[in-house]
């Protein structure tokens, strides 16, 4: 259960999130009211705006609406422009109601000071503590956690089988050794479909701390060190090498690898059933394995970082229903198994994570062991600037990928401007 939650016996605990937050920067949270009139209410997601889990949600708001007898306008924004939609409609008060979010949003969300304090709605519903704690900033329980997991390395078998690779090797000099392999078998494959557009790009702080980069320190932004350099100076060379490909963020990745066009490439254990569902390949589903990411030394703990969605309530007009549709879509033990049988996102309630239908899935145990197990918090979720932090972090990143930089310049500039986003 601990895995299959993004939490192994020698992980940073997903509570580091809330203890590391700072204390102060936001409003008192109102507590969620409910059990008064039903009220129509207005539900934001960013997978609503996803062909594969479009209709799974459309079909549990459905089921919510009609036994309720209430109706739930659908809002929603793809994800890379989602947080921005949201801050702007919330501040504005043109959205209340229930919203899908990413646990990193939490902070940024919250200091908006028009989230809910839903900590009484999560009593008794058998969520576990660590989904809570993914869920909770600045000691409040503004959301309730609807999946939680980590992001890791997704590889296909049958390109790795090509070139005689059984499993991705542990070592960051044989895994580029093995990428070299993989650029071999030619036909536009890709060996590693690394992010490397500006709105992903900071999927390079986990190589970053890969290499030894703390990335914040005693609320210090350590980037610029030596470490974080080197971390970058290697993905460079990957790019030049043409192992990674320029302009791929992480849906142009699912679309080249559900194609065949990539070997290896990162993602959420969301992004099985996206690559699954596009794929012309019947049987691409058993050719789809989780790798543990390569270490800079044997002893090393592979690095991953937490990942997870949960559902906030703004205040304000049908937000009393608005909660309980929250409660409903991430504790109901039929609807929180359903959307794991469709979609393959982990619940996040004791009773959904020991049924059958989690239980006897390969792809996500084997997700959990390899990736989730040593799974920790992005440090910088702790601070609201996250955002911004990692936008300018990615901007340098991608100054060096194209050349414009070197790394050593590009990642004390960084650190510069990150430090002075956080005060």
């Amino acid at each position: 259960m601990l895995r299959l939650m993004g939490l192994g016996a020698g992980a940073v605990t997903l509570g580091s999130l809330a203890a590391c937050a700072p204390s102060g920067g936001t409003a008192p949270a109102p507590a969620a009211t409910t059990g008064g009139a039903t009220e129509d209410f207005s539900f934001s997601s960013w997978s609503l705006s996803e062909e594969n889990p479009k209709p799974v949600i459309e079909g549990l708001m459905s089921t919510f609406g009609a036994d309720k007898g209430v109706t739930i306008s659908p809002v929603s924004y793809p994800y890379n422009e989602y947080l921005n939609q949201l801050t702007l409609q919330t501040r504005g008060g043109q959205f209340s109601g229930a919203a899908q979010v990413d646990v990193a949003w939490l902070g940024s969300l919250a200091a908006l000071g028009k989230l809910q304090d839903l900590s009484g709605l999560a009593e008794g519903r058998g969520y576990t503590d660590a989904a809570l704690a993914a869920s909770r900033y600045d000691g409040a329980q503004y959301g309730l956690p609807w999946t939680i997991g980590a992001i890791g390395l997704v590889t296909n078998t049958e390109l790795l089988e090509k070139v005689g690779i059984s499993e991705v090797p542990s070592g960051i000099e044989d895994f580029e050794a093995a990428l070299l392999e993989l650029k071999g078998i030619g036909g536009g494959v890709i060996p590693y479909a690394a992010s490397t557009k500006v709105a992903q790009l900071k999927d390079i702080l986990i190589w970053m701390q890969t290499f030894g980069s703390p990335l914040v320190e005693d609320g210090t932004v350590t980037i610029g060190d030596d470490a974080s350099v080197e971390a970058v100076t290697w993905y460079k060379k990957l790019y030049d090498q043409g192992l990674i490909a320029p302009d791929v963020d992480r849906f142009d990745a699912r679309a080249l690898f559900s194609q065949g066009k990539a070997a290896i490439y990162d993602d959420a254990i969301v992004g099985r059933g996206a690559v699954v569902a596009d794929s012309p390949d019947p049987d691409f589903e058993s050719k789809l394995a989780p790798a543990s990411r390569p270490v800079l030394a044997a002893g090393d703990d592979p690095r991953a970082f937490v990942w997870g969605h949960a559902v906030v309530v703004v205040d304000g007009p049908g937000a009393g229903t608005a909660a309980e549709f929250a409660q409903w879509i991430t504790s109901d033990t039929t609807a929180t198994t359903g959307f794991f049988d469709k979609l393959g996102l982990p619940p996040t309630t004791e009773a959904a994570l020991t049924s059958e239908v989690v239980t006897n899935d390969t792809f996500t145990k084997d997700f959990g062991d390899k990736i989730t197990a040593t799974a920790t918090t992005n440090p910088f979720w702790a601070f609201p600037q996250y955002a911004q932090v990692e936008a300018v972090i990615a901007e340098k990143v991608q100054a060096v990928l194209v050349g414009s930089s070197d790394a050593a310049t590009a990642m004390r500039e960084a650190g510069e401007q990150a430090q002075a986003l956080l005060g």
